[in-house]
């Protein structure tokens, strides 16, 4: 067989995963603080404290702000994700075994960055549950307990600057849809109904996303409200591919990997709502 025919192999794979990714791939990584072509075994994200304005004299030294810098580190995993071609079961079958693999070899990386982020959010210890709220593991996803995350952002600060983030899973989806103010036109416009299109929407200045990866610990679903600042994602490689000849199993082998890494940066900037399914 001809050796040049994996380099076709390869352009054509590297394009199909690459698309594949983008657009069903990762729906959490364009959420976050994302860092690419990192060099090494880890990156570090800086962190930067409150300012405060203050006074001076006329002619006075400006007094500094003496802002507290701190530095957390995101350490990179490698994950492949792999699949043979059988040579004759490609003359068999009249659907195009490169781009299903290319299919599924994203969406299994997508799923994975996901997975990190997620890992990442959970590590969060801010949550809006608790008697004095009302709000308790035996509720859903209520209107009382999105408001309190709402509230407990907005107490410390974390901006509403458009780059507000609320994943929820597909049942507290549908808790959402019972909710007039996210549901109904005549609160959020007609341009942000939700049946629109079900992968997003924009309410109380956030970009909610129901999500089926997040966390769920017998009944209760970890959900959460954060800032796009608060969550670190690092890349040091993005998805490449190698497509090899194996003549002793007469088939291809076919395989996306990648290096990539998450890490909770601020947990002031996340707020876990806790849902009973």
């Amino acid at each position: 067989m001809s050796g040049s025919i994996d380099h076709a192999f390869i352009k054509q794979f590297e394009a199909e995963v690459h698309l594949a990714y983008q657009r069903q791939g990762s729906k959490l990584r364009p959420t976050v603080r994302s860092k690419s072509d990192v060099k090494g075994a880890s990156t570090v994200f800086q962190r930067v404290g409150k300012g405060t304005a203050t006074q001076k004299s006329r002619n006075g030294v400006v007094p500094v702000m003496n802002l507290n810098y701190s530095a957390v580190e995101c350490f990179l995993q490698d994950h492949y994700a792999g699949d043979w071609i059988d040579k004759l079961d490609e003359l068999k079958t009249n659907i195009d075994e490169i781009a299903v693999l290319a299919a599924s070899g994203a969406h299994a990386l997508g799923r994975k960055t996901d997975e990190l982020i997620i890992a990442g959010l959970d590590l969060a210890t801010r949550e809006a549950v608790g008697t004095q709220s009302g709000q308790t593991d035996n509720d859903g996803l209520t209107r009382a307990k999105v408001l309190l995350a709402f509230e407990m952002l907005g107490a410390m600060d974390v901006p509403d600057d458009g780059n507000r983030f609320a994943v929820v899973g597909w049942k507290q989806w549908s808790d959402l849809l019972t909710l007039q103010e996210f549901s109904n036109a005549e609160y959020v416009g007609p341009e942000d109904l939700p049946w629109k299109g079900t992968q997003a929407k924009r309410w109380l200045g956030a970009t909610w996303i129901p999500h089926t990866g997040l966390t769920l610990t017998g009944t209760i679903r970890s959900c959460y409200f954060y800032h796009k600042t608060a969550i670190g994602h690092a890349a040091g490689a993005e998805i490449s591919t190698d497509v090899s000849w194996h003549g002793d199993r007469a088939a291809h082998f076919v395989n996306s990997m990648m290096s990539q890494g998450a890490c909770l940066i601020d947990d002031a900037g996340v707020v876990r709502m806790r849902c009973k399914e």
